[in-house]
Formats: C-alpha cells, structure tokens, sequence
C-alpha cells in the first residue's frame, strides 16, 4: 500500500514537477530548502527574486511528448488544495524563503475547473494572507474569456506557453493542443493589458519547448516576432529541450546552450533594437550563425550600411552598430548635444564597447584606430 503524502511532501514533489519543465531558474542558497527542496530564483531586475515555483497538480490528461509529468508518464501523482498552496507559500514567504509566487498545474478534469483553482490560489494569498508582492500565473488551454481577465488582474504576469512556433510543429509534441486556441488566449490577454489600466502590469509572456520538434531558429523568432508586434508579448522564452527517459523523444539529442543562447540574443534584436526576424542571419536550414551573436552577423552580411558616423546617426541607427545598446545610444546621443565625439575613450566611458562598434563607426568624420579582431567576414 503506498503511503499517502502530507502537504510537506506535496509542495516537495511538485516544485520539483515545475521547475523540471522551465531552463529560466536557478537553485537559489541551500538554505531554502528546508521546506520544499528547492526555491529558484526569477530573472528580474535589478536584481533576483526568489519565487516559489509550484504546480497546483502533477496530474494532467495532455500527453506532452517533452512533458516528464504528460499522462502516460509512469509518476507518483499528488495534488495541493488551493487552501493548501496558499498557507504553504505563506509560511515560506514569512519564513524569509521566497518574496514571490509562480503557479501553474497540469490539466487536471477540464481546463475550466483548473483555472479556477489556480486563481482561487491566488485570491487566497492576496486576501486571507495580505501578500501584495509578484505572482506570475499561468493561463490553461480551454480557459474562458472572464477567467483570463480575473487572472490579469489578481497576478502581475500571466503566460501562455505555445510550446512550438506553428500549428505543424506543436502537433508533433503535443497533440492535444490547438496552436491556434493557444494563440487567441495570447491575443485576448494582449488586447486586455492594453486596455485595461492595472492588467498583468509585469506582462504577458508565453514559453517555447525549444529543440523538441525540430523546428528552426527562423521558426521560433518569426512567431515571438509576430507576438510582439501584434499581441503585446512582453517576453518569450525559449526553454531548451532536454530529453525525458522513457518518453516518445527520449531520443532526440538536448538542444545546446549556444543554441539557446544565439535565440535569447536575437530575441533582445526584436524586443530592444528595432530588428525584424526576417533580418537575422539565418543559413540555409534556418538556423542562426553560431560563429558571431546576432547583431554582429547582421552587421557584417551588411558592409553597405557602415561605417556610421555616431555624432550625427538617429536612435535606430545606433542601435544598428555592434557594441551599442539602448543604454549606450541614449548616453551618445545626449553626450554629443554637448560637444562631438572624437575619440573610442569617450564612447567606452558611455558605457558603449569600443572595441566591438570601432569597425563601424566614424568619430568625427575619421575612422577610429582598432586592431583586426572581426572573427569571419561574408
């Protein structure tokens, strides 16, 4: 007979169950584990944020090929009452473990009713419990329309994870989602924070399983491009794939850290610089050129457009250059309202790499002196 787990092992066994399925988080101090396993820290600025990251059930009907917790996956199956979720995080906030809340669940019964729980979750810890600080929730497929606004507006971020970057993609790796329902949930969210003032103000975001169905670098960025420009996406992110033993890809080879990598890289050219996907520098397969990050690829198939002259280039144009970001071209162009920029010492000291920008650029009307360090031309 198999021992019934108490709510400690439960909050054990599905933070482990969540944090599985995302490469975004890292184990925070050992420290944090006294209460369940591990707590991992959120990406955020200005700096990292412990967040307890959590399924609110490991019991899901979807067989996910990639998914270590898809239905006919072979694992102990528990699930936390929202009652439950909430005094658990409540004990480890006030503990001094965690200062946020990143929710999600398998698709247990139908998607309605497990999006109830999930924000029935929330409204416990924001009203029984008084926290008032960051909750990421995320969105089930089937969920209605009032659930997605009542969602918004109780957590900061709400995300929707596409998975795949098209229809014939995500039929590959999870055949009981519909691309195209996973988009207007994306859609309707984006059109919600739009609109509506105090709606997910951290934004919405979705997830792609990179890596898992073969898809291409041009794939990917084209759909996160697309969300950005038409949905209000705020990030996406590309999980690498990494093989679970005993599932239907448990043969297909881990996507690489570069990889993942170059895509984040590119995926900043969308959402800072003023890139389009159909500009990166793709191979014939579609896929990124691992020998130079994005930008400086784009760069050097593009000789027409440099050298810039920095004292007079518009924002854009800067944001072109290899070596300036949007922090470095706002200092260059407030800087030369001053007086022209003659020399790679001023740029280094507004925070832009000299060194990287010297073979595009002009100071001055002159080519500032630099050492050949270009890894490859076209």
């Amino acid at each position: 007979m198999i021992r019934s787990l108490d709510t400690h092992e439960k909050v054990e066994l599905l933070v482990g169950a969540a944090c599985a399925e995302s490469s975004r988080f890292e184990p925070a101090s050992p420290a944090t584990r006294d209460f369940a396993g591990e707590v991992f820290l959120a990406k955020a600025r200005p700096r990292n944020v412990p967040l307890l990251k959590v399924l609110l059930s490991n019991a899901c009907q979807n067989d996910c090929a990639y998914c270590a917790t898809r239905a006919s996956a072979s694992v102990r199956r528990c699930s936390l009452s929202p009652d439950e979720l909430a005094r658990s995080f409540d004990l480890m906030r006030r503990s001094g473990l965690v200062e946020g809340l990143f929710l999600s669940s398998g698709l247990c019964g139908d998607a309605v009713r497990t999006q109830d729980r999930l924000l029935d979750t929330v409204e416990i810890v924001r009203s029984r419990y008084g926290f008032q600080g960051y909750v990421h929730l995320k969105i089930m497929p089937g969920a209605t329309a009032d659930q997605v606004e009542r969602a918004g507006l109780i957590a900061d971020r709400v995300s929707v994870n596409l998975e795949a970057p098209n229809p014939e993609r995500l039929a590959m790796i999870a055949p009981d989602k519909q691309f195209g329902n996973l988009l207007d949930l994306v859609g309707r969210i984006g059109r919600l924070q739009s609109r509506r003032v105090g709606y997910a103000t951290a934004g919405p975001t979705t997830q792609f399983v990179a890596g898992s169905a073969g898809e291409s670098d041009r794939e990917l960025l084209s759909c996160a491009g697309m969300l950005y420009r038409r949905h209000g996406l705020r990030r996406a992110y590309y999980s690498g794939f990494r093989p679970v033993a005993g599932s239907p890809l448990e043969e297909v080879p881990p996507m690489s850290l570069s990889r993942e990598h170059r895509l984040y890289q590119a995926d900043a050219l969308l959402r800072q610089y003023g890139f389009s996907a159909e500009e990166m520098a793709f191979d014939d397969s579609g896929g990124l050129d691992g020998r130079a990050d994005p930008k400086l690829a784009w760069a050097l198939r593009h000789p027409e457009a440099f050298p810039v002259e920095v004292n007079d280039a518009d924002r854009r144009t800067l944001l072109r250059i290899p070596g300036i970001g949007p922090a470095g071209a706002r200092r260059v162009i407030e800087a030369r309202r001053q007086a022209r920029l003659r020399d790679l010492g001023q740029l280094e000291r507004l925070g832009v790499r000299a060194e990287a920008c010297a073979p595009f650029v002009l100071l001055a009307g002159r080519r500032p002196p630099m050492q050949a360090t270009l890894p490859m031309r076209w």
